[in-house]
């Protein structure tokens, strides 16, 4: 089993990093294979609405890193994506990373996802519920810890100073590890997800 963690701060090596490495080991000690992606700093165009993926593939017309990811979403049992908070929201290039890949991705439904957000001080709760509305409407179980998913600090490396943060995180990846176990175990039995129902759109103008 396998999860792709994606660092949607420009800090390579900051904050978020430390967080989302922190849930990494965790999953590891408990034989999960882990990915980096560091995103955060590239210049990634936002959706533009244009349908081009509509055509069943799994890939945004523009082909850069949010391809590069598309391509491994297949393989992978789960994902996190972590994010600094920036005016009470997620990184501007982590928005349009996962506004693209959700839009043109064909492989997140009945996989876990776990949003991770870093501030100084305020603004990470509204930044945590950005992340997981793309969980939410995409069919995929949302891994929880023993408190919401973020950790405090503002220079690199004072989120080490947040204990509860960090053992926020490690429980974080135990709890995806072991709901992993449980649908891999399930899946052995021969337990598979609900039959999809065609889709109904429902238009609020008409």
């Amino acid at each position: 089993m396998k999860v792709l963690l994606v660092n949607g701060s420009p800090h390579k090596a900051g904050n978020t990093f430390i967080a989302l490495n922190e849930v990494s080991d965790a999953l590891q000690a408990h034989g999960i294979d882990t990915e980096m992606l560091q995103v955060g700093q590239l210049e990634l165009r936002g959706c533009q609405g244009c349908g081009g993926c509509s055509g069943g593939g799994n890939a945004c017309v523009y082909d850069d890193e949010v391809n590069r990811f598309l391509e491994k979403t297949e393989q992978a049992d789960g994902f996190v994506f972590g994010s600094p908070v920036h005016y009470a929201g997620i990184s501007g290039a982590l928005k349009s990373f996962l506004d693209r890949a959700f839009y043109a991705g064909r492989f997140f439904e009945y996989k876990t996802g776990a949003g991770v957000v870093i501030c100084r001080r305020g603004g990470e709760t509204p930044g945590f519920d950005q992340i997981n509305k793309y969980f939410t409407i995409s069919k995929m179980p949302v891994v929880s810890s023993q408190y919401w998913n973020m950790v405090f600090g503002a220079a690199p490396g004072e989120v080490r100073h947040d204990a509860e943060g960090m053992q926020t995180m490690r429980l974080l990846g135990q709890n995806m590890a072991w709901l992993l176990k449980c649908i891999e175990a399930g899946r052995q039995k021969g337990i598979v997800p609900p039959a999809a129902e065609k889709r109904e759109r429902t238009s609020f103008i008409r």
